[in-house]
């Protein structure tokens, strides 16, 4: 929750490849307090089954920038795993194209940033939401 002097942060995922939200990614908060100064890593969560994170700490006072770092590669690496399972002739042996995604952005104290990814196998894309 945001106050006058912090901003507050929220995120969910949807899988666009297949229209549902991509449930279990990790997804790690980070601030800094200037252009210039050092990334503080504050904590993380992992996306429920709706494939939001209700739980990301909140930035501390005098934040200018976050930083959302979502961890891919594992779900899917998962994805892939069960489709294979399931369909064995279907197999697709090609790497993750995108092992992470960092999203970096500007934030004003008392504002709340919920940041949606919309992540397939081969492309992102983020906005800010409401």
């Amino acid at each position: 929750m945001s106050t006058s002097t912090t901003a507050s942060v929220s995120t969910h995922i949807l899988d666009t490849s297949v229209g549902r939200p991509a449930e279990g990614v990790a997804v790690r908060l980070s601030a800094r307090t200037g252009r210039d100064a050092d990334w503080r890593e504050l904590g993380g969560s992992a996306t429920d089954a709706d494939g939001r994170c209700k739980d990301l700490p909140a930035p501390p006072e005098g934040t200018t920038h976050v930083r959302l770092d979502f961890a891919v590669e594992p779900y899917f690496e998962k994805k892939q795993a069960d489709a294979q399972q399931d369909a064995p002739a279907n197999r697709d042996s090609g790497a993750v194209f995108f092992p992470e995604v960092a999203i970096t952005f500007a934030v004003t104290p008392g504002e709340h940033y919920h940041v949606p990814l919309l992540l397939n196998p081969f492309g992102y894309s983020v906005y800010r939401g409401s």
